[in-house]
Order: C-alpha cells, then sequence, then structure tokens
C-alpha cells in the first residue's frame, strides 16, 4: 500500500510510522483491530482513545491477518487498503499502519505507545499485549463497548 494512496496522507507503512516516532507528540496512544465495515462501535471506541493522549495511532490487522482470526464469512469484506482509508478519514485518527502477524507486538515493540487501547469487549488482564505495554511503562485501557453493535451483531 502506498502512503499517500489517494490522499489518505495520514496511512503510513509500519516503517514510516517507525521513522517518524521521535517528532509525536505524547502522550501517543495505540489501538489496533481490523476495523471491517465500520459502525458507531467502531467509532465510539476510537473517539474514547483519542481521549487518552495527544495523537492516536491505529493498526490495521493486514487482509491475511484479518483472514486468520476465523471471523465469520468471507472476511475482511473490505481490503486493507479501504479500510485504511476510512479509518484515516476519522478526525480523531492521526496515523493508520498495519501489521501482517496475528497480533500487533512487534509493532507494539517498535512504537512503544504511552498507552494501549482496546474495547471493554477485551478484559485488560487477558490481553497478551498488557505484559509488552506494561513492560516499559505503558498504561492499557479498555474503553466502553457498545453491546449490540459489531458486524457479528448485524448480520444475526
Amino acid at each position: 500500500m502506498q502512503s499517500n494512496w489517494n490522499g489518505a496522507f495520514k496511512c503510513l507503512a509500519p516503517e514510516q510510522l517507525i521513522e517518524r516516532l521521535a517528532w509525536l507528540e505524547r502522550p501517543l496512544v495505540f489501538t489496533n483491530g481490523v476495523f471491517d465495515l465500520l459502525h458507531v462501535g467502531h467509532v465510539s471506541c476510537l473517539e474514547a482513545a483519542r481521549r487518552q493522549g495527544n495523537v492516536l495511532v491505529v493498526a490495521l490487522n493486514s487482509d491475511a491477518s484479518a483472514h486468520d482470526l476465523g471471523k465469520p464469512g468471507e472476511r475482511p469484506c473490505c481490503t486493507l487498503h479501504e479500510r485504511a482509508h476510512v479509518i484515516a478519514a476519522l478526525s480523531c485518527v492521526n496515523w493508520v499502519t498495519w501489521f501482517e502477524e496475528a497480533t500487533p507486538a512487534a509493532l507494539l515493540q517498535a512504537v512503544r505507545p504511552d498507552v494501549y487501547v482496546k474495547g471493554s469487549d477485551h478484559a485488560a488482564e487477558q490481553l497478551p499485549e498488557t505484559p509488552l505495554v506494561r513492560g516499559w511503562g505503558g498504561r492499557v485501557v479498555t474503553v466502553p463497548y457498545l453491546a449490540g453493535h459489531s458486524a457479528a451483531a448485524r448480520r444475526s
């Protein structure tokens, strides 16, 4: 994916984001997910994440990574290119990047955010990323989850 694809100037390859880290204002907030078929629950989570600091980085699962999560149907419905462009259009998001692995652990280690945010449908103590983030003094925050606002809920 090109970093400046169709004007989505907030989309950066992981290595481009890492090169810019020294210039990003702190506290830096990081969240991740597939964000396929963007809905109000996603937007609410991203807005809450942004309120945790000065810069919000959103890392998207690549298409292969998202597919390997075992989501129902032929997922993701939208390509990484499309998902990145939509997330980048949100005013609460400063930067969008992606990762190929099953978890964002390697990217988290490189970025070392001050705050790692997930929706409260994930318990902070159960997240595999929690010890990693806390290892450099970062905080792990869960933000309220809007019940009934997921792609799975909408299909039922």
